[in-house]
């Protein structure tokens, strides 16, 4: 069973790279150009060179970008698959499409939206290159609270759940989640390395274009899967009925 979900869930996967493609190809890459293009009239206006690209941008804003997504989408949704393998049924009595659902949305939150509210995105021209390890790692230990904040958020919702209910174990799950992103936000250094003469605009519409990939990304693998996990598990289901019907009495 564990195998056919994986399956589908990568099959999903590969589907939500190839609508994120198509999201990124309208509304990102010409905030990229935009944005390379204001890093090469910095540097015509210092008297420098422009960098060599070790890529072509047209070989970068298609097959690198196409081929970027694809192993991407791909790796989440196997992930995700294994993720819904284990939560379905131990989430209370959501279906299958509840279950991708919610996990959708969950995973959505933990790992892009609550990291990019400490560290947005930023076009490829803004930025040192001296402190890219360190912009990581900071982005990376936001991810890793965050997960792990949500985590803790529904184990303290499950451990209440017979004393307060359902809807207040959920709100005392969430506050947790709240308390604990909020001091990491508080504690982890910030990062601000937008030039001030860098357009306001262009960058507004690069984050968002930024989260529409992630939503696409998400969205699709919450229906998608949720979608194909149905007929798996109703497959399933049918062959364990037919094999108790066939055993000896």
């Amino acid at each position: 069973m564990v195998r056919s979900l994986l399956i589908r869930g990568m099959l999903v996967g590969v589907l939500a790279g190839l609508l994120t493609f198509a999201f990124a190809r309208v509304f990102g890459e010409p905030q990229i150009d935009l944005a390379i293009g204001f890093e090469d009239h910095v540097h015509h206006m210092a008297g420098e060179a422009a960098e060599p690209e070790l890529v072509s941008r047209q070989v970068q804003s298609t097959f690198g970008l196409l081929t970027g997504v694809l192993v991407y989408g791909c790796a989440l949704g196997g992930i995700f698959s294994l993720v819904f393998t284990y939560a379905y049924g131990r989430i209370g009595k959501l279906s299958p499409r509840g279950t991708a659902a919610l996990l959708a949305i969950a995973g959505f939150v933990a790992v892009i939206l609550v990291p990019q509210i400490k560290y947005p995105a930023n076009p490829p021209s803004i930025g040192n290159p001296e402190t890219i390890g360190e912009r990581t790692a900071l982005y990376f230990a936001m991810t890793v609270i965050s997960l792990i904040a949500m985590v803790a958020a529904y184990n303290a919702g499950r451990g209440l759940l017979s004393r307060l209910g359902g809807w207040n174990a959920a709100l005392a799950g969430a506050a947790v989640y709240v308390l604990v992103v909020a001091v990491a936000m508080v504690v982890l250094p910030p990062v601000n390395e937008v030039p001030a003469e860098f357009s306001a605009v262009l960058l507004w519409n690069f984050r968002i274009a930024s989260i529409g990939m992630q939503i696409v990304m998400w969205a699709t693998l919450g229906l998608g899967f949720g979608a194909l996990s149905v007929a798996a598990l109703a497959k399933q289901r049918q062959g364990a009925a037919s094999r108790q019907s066939h055993r000896p009495v």
